[in-house]
């Protein structure tokens, strides 16, 4: 067996070595550390999308030659320039397409995939070793007019149908791999050249039909001819090959189809493999699943042994791979990565990075919308060099790349990248004595994790601090600067840049801060106490709310709360925020895991009469949390309830008997211990329970004014608090009751 090539997406070069993943948050760190690169090794591909030809359907399949043509299959009719609205510029293409891969426009290769009666389609592209002839697999019935039957060969020097490549087969080709003898097939069809052959077949590349049998009991979706030739790993829906129970993958023998390694129970039966790619070392699958207990991650095997090498979890169906220096690239739909410690359930991400030696996410996070059809965004990658670059093509059923309308085609690049981290998000604190603390929240930076901030004084053109910080989407850590170069009553403002080390972000707003000779005696007391999580709310439109404490554990404010209300609950330079009760809330940016014994705190002002969550502990941050309890919510007649979960054994509540709906700031306090629960209302005990001293243990985030609360007594109107919030503060230990007095006494700064 010669040497495979082409595979579904066309050729893939054998990858590098994968350099180390950077991994954790970076701590703030002296002046003088090294600058930022501008893309996170072993990163080598830039998330900044380049301007490309789109077309008016889905992008089903791809193939890119060594020349840098890049072949496009699929549902669609017309293409048309990269910015056109559907319905304009365009020029017939007939679910094919070809394009210059350093330009993104059209070449002259043009071709016509049609079909009688029905839809044609173009499911798989694949090019030969030699680059010489182009595979196309599919549901159609002639090429420009030259009868086939759901498989042809393109000649693609002349951009011509092959007379003398002509095999009947029964019904849609989804997958084909190639070798310098041999087309293998998977799809749809029992029948090739009219001997059986159920789902996967193999012909010469002169059209004969091979002895080689691989039948399977469901539709093959994937192929995929190992480096050394030997072997042919195969993927779909099945549940037996040859009448051997393997589920989704198995490898076979690549002369005979005969089963060299089975996977029964390996993928549950809920899942498929949609799509497999290899290097040298490691042969890689994309997955796809339906209903409960599914798995739509990636899994990464061993080419010598056949075993797993590791196993990404993430739900979200992946749809496609591609291997480059020491990178699997992936399309996907992927909307929770909270069990591979990554991001918790939230709306999907379609483009996501790995090292080949490890399923940890990589910071490179282009992202597309899911789009028409199923909708799942991506469906396909290739890749090829031209004029100097690497190019990642990426097709599917997306209409917009990075938030701009783009549809099913997109491409990215090497080099050079143009995209600039986000502006810092920054605070300022004033709490202690003779300094001033600068807060602020790590950026985002879409192809790189490692960024370089610079701190600017008083409007100065030289930096005072230089640091760096490691962020991704979900995870962007408080960083800390404090500057002590001042004096009690000197007012300063503070600017801060992000930089990836090619590109800097603008500077933030300033804000300023006027020194204090004396702390103010309510944060001190919080803080004193043991508060790891302090939020103040005195920020001005942004997405951040500091933590005062050592914790660091800064919040993000969703949906553009009414910031810097006053007067606020505590005497004092602070400010309050406001939540609509319909859609605004913050989240701590840090997940934890369970804590038995625990108080949260905070100051309310409302009117409300449909109720909400005021404070609690939730599985997700950017959706309704699956798991949540350690809470404080307000029913509709204004009374408070405070709520843990015994697990399996249900929830257990205590409520006031009193309201707190008056539009008069109120403090609130609960907390759980060995003590059991206790609900303080402005300094006094108002509701306990010496029992329930257990709640649920998961891992997740601080929510506040708003989360899911289905399924609790009394459930209000609403999920979401409306009203004010000030002083918010999580503590790893229960508050006394003498502590709680102490802190409600001082809300005057007594």
């Amino acid at each position: 067996m010669n040497t495979p090539t082409g595979r579904r997406r066309g050729r893939v070069r054998a990858a590098g070595a994968a350099l180390c993943l950077l991994a954790g948050a970076l701590s703030a760190a002296a002046a003088g550390n090294s600058p930022a690169a501008a893309l996170t090794a072993p990163i080598s591909i830039t998330a900044d999308d380049l301007s490309t030809w789109q077309t008016n359907g889905i992008v089903w399949a791809m193939a890119a030659s060594d020349d840098g043509v890049v072949y496009t299959g699929g549902t669609f009719s017309t293409v048309r320039p990269p910015g056109a609205a559907s319905g304009t510029s365009e020029r017939p293409a007939v679910n094919f397409a070809a394009f210059d891969a350093a330009t993104g426009a059209p070449t002259d290769c043009s071709l016509s995939f049609t079909l009688s009666s029905g839809t044609a389609t173009v499911r798989s592209l694949v090019l030969s070793p030699d680059g010489e002839t182009l595979y196309a697999g599919g549901r159609f019935g002639s090429v420009n007019g030259v009868g086939v039957s759901n498989i042809a060969a393109i000649d693609t020097a002349t951009c011509t149908p092959r007379q003398n490549f002509k095999v009947a087969v029964s019904a849609t080709v989804r997958a084909l791999a190639v070798t310098d003898d041999t087309v293998y097939l998977g799809g749809d069809f029992n029948t090739v050249a009219g001997q059986t052959r159920n789902k996967f077949a193999a012909v010469t590349t002169g059209a004969a039909l091979k002895p080689w049998t691989a039948n399977t009991d469901e539709v093959g979706r994937a192929v995929e001819v190992t480096p050394d030739g030997r072997h042919v790993v195969i993927g779909g829906d099945f549940f037996t090959v040859n009448k051997t129970t393997s589920h989704a993958l198995a490898v076979v023998d690549a002369t005979t189809g005969a089963l060299t390694r089975s996977y029964p129970g390996f993928i549950p039966n809920t899942s498929t493999v949609q799509d497999l790619t290899s290097d040298a070392k490691q042969f890689y699958t994309a997955n796809e699943g339906t209903g409960g207990g599914v798995f739509d991650g990636r899994i990464a095997l061993d080419l010598t042994t056949f075993n797993q090498v590791w196993r990404d979890t993430c739900l979200g169906a992946t749809q496609a791979l591609l291997v480059h220096n020491g990178v699997l690239y992936s399309g996907s739909h992927a909307h929770d990565c909270a069990s591979m410690g990554e991001f918790p359930d939230q709306p999907r991400k379609h483009l996501l990075a790995q090292s080949v030696d490890d399923p940890k996410l990589l910071p490179w996070f282009p992202d597309t919308n899911d789009g028409i059809g199923e909708p799942v965004g991506p469906r396909v990658m290739a890749q090829t060099d031209k004029s100097g670059h690497r190019y990642l093509w990426v097709g599917g059923e997306f209409t917009t790349v990075n938030s701009k309308a783009q549809q099913a085609l997109t491409r990215f690049a090497d080099g050079p990248d143009t995209g600039a981290p986000w502006v810092p998000n920054v605070s300022v604190s004033t709490v202690a004595p003779d300094k001033v603390d600068v807060n602020w929240q790590t950026s985002f930076d879409t192809d790189d994790g490692e960024l370089t901030y610079r701190i600017y004084k008083d409007g100065a053109s030289t930096p005072v601090h230089t640091t760096t910080g490691y962020s991704v989407f979900w995870d962007r850590p408080q960083l800390r600067w404090t500057d002590t170069a001042v004096a009690p009553g000197e007012t300063h403002t503070y600017r801060i840049t992000a930089s990836d080390g090619t590109n800097t972000s603008a500077k933030s707003p300033a804000v300023s801060a006027t020194v204090t000779a004396k702390a103010e005696s309510y944060p001190a007391r919080v803080l004193s106490d043991g508060a790891t999580l302090y939020w103040r709310y005195d920020e001005g439109t942004s997405t951040f709310a500091a933590d005062t404490g050592a914790g660091l554990d800064n919040g993000f404010l969703r949906n553009t709360p009414s910031y810097r209300q006053t007067p606020a609950a505590v005497s004092g330079p602070s400010t309050a925020i406001g939540f609509n009760g319909t859609t605004q809330y913050a989240y701590s940016n840090r997940s934890r895991s369970q804590t038995t014994k625990f108080s949260v705190e905070t100051w309310i002002k409302t009117t409300t009469t449909r109720g909400g969550k005021i404070i609690g502990f939730g599985t997700n941050t950017m959706e309704l949390s699956g798991k949540y309890d350690k809470h404080v919510y307000m029913l509709n007649n204004g009374r408070l309830a405070f709520g843990t979960h015994k697990g399996g054994g249900g929830g257990q509540t205590v409520s006031t008997t009193g309201a707190y709906n008056d539009g008069a700031w109120h403090h609130v306090v609960a907390t759980q211990g060995s003590g059991g629960m206790a609900l303080y209302v402005d300094g006094q005990l108002r509701a306990s329970n010496t029992q329930y001293t257990t709640n649920e243990s998961y891992t997740g985030y601080w929510r506040v004014g708003g989360d899911n609360l289905a399924t609790w007594p009394n459930r209000p109107t609403s999920n979401f608090f409306a009203g004010q919030i000030d002083e918010t503060a999580v503590y790893p230990a229960a508050l006394t009751a003498a502590q709680v007095s102490a802190h409600y006494a001082l809300r005057t700064g007594g």
